[in-house]
């Protein structure tokens, strides 16, 4: 069966390719794709997972072709930057200045 294995980070994106074996779990693909040797900061007691986008659990069984995710912590809170952005919109058209 063949998956991949997907891991970014802010300028880099490694993308593997896996022929496996079926009823493999997300978590021996991750192990078993080498990834973790490449990042060591990758801490699946930690970090979320995915497939094609979607949270999934360590223990989920892999599909063909199914896109194994790797994510990392977010820096920001998408919610609070864009409560930022809109407030600062309102001031730039009310013509105040900070």
């Amino acid at each position: 069966m063949n998956i991949e294995v997907a891991y970014a980070l802010e300028n880099k994106q490694t993308l593997l390719s896996l022929k496996v074996e079926e009823g493999i779990t997300l978590k021996e693909a991750i192990e078993i794709s080498g990834i973790i040797d490449k990042y060591p900061q990758i801490d699946l007691l930690k970090d979320k997972t995915g497939i094609f986008g979607k949270m999934a659990k360590l223990d989920t069984i892999l599909r063909e072709k199914d896109r194994v995710e790797i994510y990392r912590p977010l820096i920001a809170d998408p919610k609070q930057v864009r409560k930022e952005r809109a407030a600062q919109g309102k001031k730039m058209r009310s013509g105040k200045k900070s």
